[in-house]
């Protein structure tokens, strides 16, 4: 199954007083490359998620972000009240030695570090959800990446056709281009020399044709077609292989066009190498 790159998925869940988000982002690269953002509170979990992540998508540029938002409830609020006892304390100590001191709010001291207590955590249940949320987010961008893959393999399916036309026609055209050559190579021998030596012609027409044949190339091509059509159909990411197999064809297209002696060869060279590069550029996001 051809999988896209670039892809986008998020996903929510409660867990005791706390609303865990994840967002997930991709896009291509050319190896794997996980980056993880987690708040402190959830750093324990690190480990899971990067492993989660990997066993899940080969490759690509993976941004993984983990939050949490804090639900209301009576359990969830705890005020260190030794600190706060302190806190005013110190505050009383500063005010007498001041002239005119500033009145300060409840809320003032609660914005305080340390005021507010973080209420113990599970660690162990916390990691258990966090992982299932990550699992399914994970789910909806492999939908997505799968749904993206689908519309990129019928693009290449479409011009690998588009190839073997051009293959078939380059396989057409060649008989008469050597018959052009030997036309051509004839009527020049005829015009320099009163009594060609036509042996001598006909060594140089096979030399001449050896040169421009493009069979062994047209045949490579094929070849190469068949497998990108074979390796779209495979179930595991075959992303890098497809990238190869589009520089063999490039290289193949190169070299025809470089043997051509005839404009409708050179002008199905050109065609070629579009289509290639085309295909390459599409290649080039999936997994």
């Amino acid at each position: 199954m051809i999988r896209s790159m670039t892809a986008f998925a998020d996903g929510e869940m409660s867990a005791d007083n706390l609303a865990i988000l994840c967002e997930l982002r991709s896009v291509n690269h050319r190896y794997s490359d996980v980056s993880v953002k987690l708040p402190e509170r959830l750093r324990f979990a690190e480990a899971d998620v990067r492993r989660l992540i990997s066993e899940k998508l080969k490759r690509g540029k993976i941004e993984c972000s983990l939050s949490y938002k804090k639900q209301a409830c009576e359990a969830s609020f705890n005020v260190n009240l030794e600190i706060v006892q302190r806190l005013l304390a110190a505050t009383a100590a500063i005010e007498a030695e001041m002239s005119n001191p500033q009145p300060f709010s409840a809320l003032d001291v609660l914005a305080f570090p340390g005021v507010q207590q973080e209420q113990e955590i599970d660690k162990e249940a916390l990691r258990d959800k966090i992982v299932r949320l990550l699992d399914e987010t994970l789910d909806k961008m492999l939908e997505t990446r799968a749904r993206e893959g689908a519309q990129l393999a019928q693009l290449l399916e479409d011009r690998c056709q588009k190839v073997m036309l051009l293959v078939e026609a380059a396989h057409k055209r060649m008989p008469e281009v050597l018959n052009n050559l030997r036309n051509k190579l004839t009527a020049r021998v005829q015009e320099m020399v009163a009594e060609p030596n036509f042996d001598r012609l006909e060594q140089e027409l096979v030399l001449l044709a050896q040169k421009f044949d493009v069979a062994e190339e047209l045949d490579r091509l094929e070849t190469h077609v068949l497998e990108v059509q074979r390796a779209l159909k495979q179930p595991e990411p075959t992303g890098r292989r497809l990238d190869f197999l589009m520089q063999e064809m490039n290289r193949e297209a190169n070299t025809l066009g470089s043997k051509s002696a005839d404009r409708e060869m050179t002008q199905i060279s050109i065609d070629l190498k579009v289509l290639i590069e085309q295909m390459r550029e599409q290649i080039q996001n999936i997994e």
